[in-house]
């Protein structure tokens, strides 16, 4: 493996320390940096052109992207992109980041960003239990952790607050707005159930109260034969008796206290419990 080939396993961005220690060379680093296809960023950092920026900005301050600014590279749910930069460091610190500290595991991959559960585990002391829980359950869902291994490695009053996120995932979820959508109806007191087979119409994303359908429409919605199919639902939901309601990603995220307005119309007098 070449230098190049390697970089681009490691993420596009790497200390020369690290290169050595895989076995290259000091001159097969500097033939790289002269034929001009790997690029010096600073004297003890190189990087391929166009490496992404979060992973160059980890390297330059010495740690590792973790909590969600590492969410994209594990292929889990993020709900919102950071304002800030979020980076697990051994040590010191960085200007204009949020930095993490406390290592579970070492890092999966040689690229700079901390293993899935340091990951998870950063996110559920760091940030608001929306975020996390979307987090967690996209893991989850996936068959990467478990709530019981998390839950173990959150001891004491400290981490108090990251255990209750955690009884917020149930593993229901098709996507990050429904996982939005379910700890909006149950915050709000609202019976829910999720995944729910109704004979004749199929599996809906949310049951309400018993007999109030909310669907979450993502963008394959949009599509003329989906659009077909929703339609068809629509209908025969209604035959059967339910109310339906439909909200896509921009009302779940931006605008939940008018679905939280518009579900109560719909069940204020009618809640059968």
């Amino acid at each position: 493996m070449d230098v190049t080939t390697y970089m681009k396993f490691a993420g596009s961005v790497a200390r020369t320390g690290t290169l050595l220690q895989a076995g290259f060379s000091e001159r097969s680093i500097r033939n790289s940096l002269t034929s001009g296809e790997i690029l010096r960023l600073r004297h003890d950092v190189v990087a391929l052109p166009g490496a992404a920026p979060d992973l160059v900005a980890a390297v330059l301050a010495n740690g590792m992207l973790s909590c969600v600014s590492a969410a994209g590279h594990h292929r889990i749910w993020r709900l919102h992109e950071p304002a800030r930069l979020h980076l697990f460091c051994r040590h010191g610190s960085a200007s204009g980041v949020v930095v993490h500290r406390g290592s579970v595991l070492p890092p999966e991959f040689p690229r700079p960003v901390a293993g899935l559960t340091d990951t998870l585990l950063h996110a559920l002391r760091c940030r608001p239990p929306m975020e996390s829980v979307v987090m967690v359950e996209s893991a989850l869902l996936q068959g990467r952790t478990t709530l019981e291994y998390l839950r173990g490695h959150l001891p004491g009053n400290r981490n108090g607050s990251a255990r209750a996120a955690l009884e917020l995932v149930d593993g229901s979820a098709g996507s990050a707005i429904e996982v939005v959508a379910r700890l909006l109806f149950r915050s709000e007191g609202i019976f829910t159930q999720t995944q729910v087979d109704l004979p004749g119409i199929g599996i809906v994303d949310f049951l309400l109260e018993g007999f109030l359908i909310v669907e979450i429409d993502g963008s394959t919605h949009l599509e003329a034969r989906q659009v077909k199919k929703d339609r068809g639902r629509n209908n025969a939901s209604t035959l059967a008796g339910y109310a339906v309601l439909r909200y896509g990603y921009q009302d779940v995220v931006f605008n939940p206290q008018k679905i939280v307005a518009e579900v109560w119309q719909v069940l204020r007098g009618r809640v059968v419990r």
